[in-house]
């Protein structure tokens, strides 16, 4: 397989929409964090099938803060993007938010997944490299790399 060309940020921004029904609810009248997940892993995944033209699978969901609840009828907005890249891995940044009637967006969650690309036998194949173009977009590489020396860290030390 020849080089793979190298992409930008933007190339593989997506944003999902929600509407919360009352199926989505937990005991407390809130939304299921398990419904919020799923949504941010599926959007997650959406992003890196467009950087890396791959299927992808998900090899880890870092820390999940839930800063405020979700109700009812509240409209959810995710936006992915890629943040950081490795060999055959790609982080994803998800940001979930309600959204007012008025369109003002309240954050509820950030979240960074890792995901592989898989070949067409299912084994970890290369991914693009990254083009940031922004100072966010170069900070939030920079954060990545400091994530991925701690996701392996924590992988040798069985965490």
């Amino acid at each position: 397989m020849g080089e793979l060309k190298a992409k930008h940020v933007s190339e593989s921004i997506t944003e999902q929409t929600q509407l919360v029904f009352y199926s989505h609810l937990n005991s407390q009248k809130r939304l299921f964090g398990g419904t919020l997940v799923s949504w941010i892993d599926v959007l997650a995944g959406v992003v890196a099938r467009r950087h890396s033209s791959r299927h992808v699978t998900t090899a880890a969901i870092d820390n999940l803060q839930f800063k405020r609840p979700v109700y009812a009828s509240n409209t959810v907005v995710l936006r992915g993007k890629i943040t950081y890249v490795g060999h055959t891995s790609m982080e994803v940044r998800v940001d979930s938010y309600v959204e007012e009637l008025s369109g003002e967006l309240k954050l509820v969650n950030i979240a960074y997944l890792v995901l592989v690309a898989l070949d067409s036998e299912g084994k970890p194949t290369p991914v693009p490299a990254l083009i940031c173009d922004t100072p966010e977009e170069k900070a939030e590489w920079e954060a990545g790399k400091r994530r991925h020396a701690l996701r392996i860290q924590r992988r040798m030390e069985a965490f």
